[in-house]
């Protein structure tokens, strides 16, 4: 009985230039890949997880696909929910790609670890597609990937704060992605009783959010959050003002939220991609624009965040699993680049305006409160702190990429650290990516890295074909892509990152309260303590805690 329903569940039936599996979800074809070593690997993109939220299902929780009887053709690259910058949109845009070297059979079962990954972009950007994220260098290692597309901006974060849009729709995709890896990667060769869940910037910022989230209890078993982390002040209950915004774009009324959704609903999906841009107010600032928010009650509805993060943390209200998370050495810092490239051709205006609307900008791009005597005191403080009683220009150029990643991104998640360190029986690895390779996602003058920058550790994990080449075997970046691989999987498989010792003779211990410790990640990894401790004490002493709820 076990072998025929092997058989039935996840057998292969075509030849390996044309994989096919039965999943519950039905007859599924793939296509082959081939890794950086060499290894077949059996590909299928674009594979849909929930039904089209188009038509009146837009701005609705998305609900499974039905389950189909033909054969469903994930043998090519399926579609991008709308977003800047990505190829081949469309609404119907909830799919997952799954790449495995191993499919099982009726003779062999195969179970290996599975690791979802949740793309960045702040929830405008990027996709899942294999063109951001291929499998090239991962699956040389015993695991199964599955990568994920979610709805984006307007579409998937609209929230009135009532029954009519109480928001996280874009989360509440991912959680039926991760129950259709539940149901459904057996047949792919993938454990479902051994499930990573990872993510990079708000994919990280996603992660810490299932941490929480009672959504996703029983869905992960191991998480693994890169820069990524909650905001600084306490999470929005509503962001109707960025939904009137939208409606005001799309010439939509905004005198009820029920005008307001059944004008949004009938408008073409490009209007809203069209839009994106016009909700910045500088220079592509503030940089998150559609939040998580803090669901309200509505009957019959799933709540994903029904408290704010944080608290849910320090209350012991979260799924307790090992987790890995880190920063990149100069996060943010790509924003130097900008600035002096524009001032090399004799335009001074970025410089000019953080120098002369101080007290407007600095809570705008570091997200804070704004226009209050605490907003105020707060960018008083930054100020001196960073830059001292100079002007703002080349001179404090590491000031201004030091405040911008502890605001944004550094000082929230070490915070995240701790507090979960402090309520969690489980090991945490908490790292610095600092390996500075050839390539970045913002160079000086296109031929050199301005440092380690956001997103710049992912070129190690994934083969990112549309910024970056193929990294050969004779690449000098190829140790990294080795010792990345290597962590992520092991961790994937076992909870610990590494086998007993990484290259140099380093093992990376868990992260420990009274010493503060991570592993820089570089050509000699090494472990050290003291987490920028000065800086992160000041940001501690501007935004301390708020009592629990």
């Amino acid at each position: 009985m076990k072998r025929l329903f092997l058989a039935l569940l996840s057998v292969v039936l075509a030849f390996a230039s044309d994989p096919e599996v039965i999943a519950p979800t039905g007859r599924i074809r793939g296509s082959i890949l081939t890794s950086r070593l060499g290894k077949k690997i059996y590909s299928f993109r674009g594979v849909r997880y929930a039904e089209p939220p188009t038509g009146q299902r837009r701005f609705q929780v998305a609900v499974p696909a039905a389950d189909w009887n033909d054969v469903f053709d994930a043998s090519s690259e399926g579609p991008a929910c709308p977003a800047i910058g990505v190829q081949n949109i469309m609404e119907d845009c909830l799919r997952v790609n799954v790449y495995t070297t191993k499919l099982p059979s009726a003779n062999d079962s195969v179970k290996r670890p599975v690791l979802v990954f949740f793309h960045p972009g702040a929830f405008y950007l990027f996709s899942g597609q294999s063109y951001f994220f291929g499998p090239e260098y991962l699956l040389d290692k015993d695991i199964v990937l599955v990568t994920v597309n979610y709805r984006l901006a307007t579409l998937g974060f609209l929230s009135t704060g009532d029954s009519t849009a109480p928001g996280n729709f874009g989360l509440k995709d991912q959680v039926l992605a991760l129950r259709w890896v539940k149901r459904n990667i057996a047949a792919f060769g993938g454990d479902p009783d051994s499930v990573t869940i990872s993510g990079y910037s708000v994919g990280g910022y996603s992660v810490l959010l299932h941490m929480v989230s009672p959504m996703s209890k029983g869905l992960f078993h191991r998480a693994i959050m890169m820069s990524g982390s909650t905001t600084l002040e306490p999470y929005p209950t509503e962001q109707l003002h960025v939904a009137k915004q939208q409606a005001e774009l799309l010439n939509c009324p905004t005198n009820t939220t029920d005008a307001m959704l059944n004008c949004l609903t009938s408008k073409p999906v490009e209007n809203f991609t069209d839009t994106i841009p016009k909700f910045f107010e500088w220079y592509g600032s503030p940089i998150l624009i559609w939040l998580p928010v803090v669901e309200p009650e509505v009957q019959g509805v799933e709540r994903f965040l029904p408290e704010q993060p944080l608290d849910l943390i320090r209350k012991g209200k979260f799924h307790k699993v090992p987790l890995i998370t880190g920063v990149t050495k100069d996060e943010f810092g790509g924003m130097i680049v900008a600035i002096e490239e524009q001032r090399k051709r004799g335009n001074n205006s970025i410089i000019n305006d953080l120098n002369n609307d101080w007290y407007r900008l600095a809570p705008m791009t570091i997200y804070y409160e704004r226009d209050t005597p605490r907003s105020r005191y707060i960018s008083t403080e930054l100020y001196q702190f960073y830059f001292g009683n100079q002007s703002i220009g080349p001179d404090t150029y590491d000031g201004l990429a030091q405040m911008g990643a502890d605001g944004l991104l550094t000082f929230p998640l070490h915070r995240a650290v701790k507090i979960f360190a402090e309520n969690t029986d489980q090991p945490i690895y908490f790292y610095v990516s600092a390996y500075q390779g050839r390539y970045s996602f913002v160079m000086w003058n296109e031929t050199a890295p301005y440092g380690v920058l956001h997103h710049d550790d992912l070129q190690y994990l994934f083969f990112i074909k549309a910024k970056f080449p193929f990294f050969d075997n004779d690449a000098p970046e190829i140790p990294m892509v080795e010792l990345m691989t290597s962590m992520w999987s092991n961790f994937a498989k076992t909870g610990q990152p590494v086998p007993p010792t990484l290259a140099n003779n380093v093992t990376w211990d868990p992260y420990s309260l009274t010493i503060d410790n991570y592993l820089e990640i570089s050509e000699k990894p090494t472990m050290k303590t003291r987490f920028y401790t000065d800086r992160m004490q000041k940001w501690d002493s501007l935004f301390p805690l708020n009592p629990i709820s």
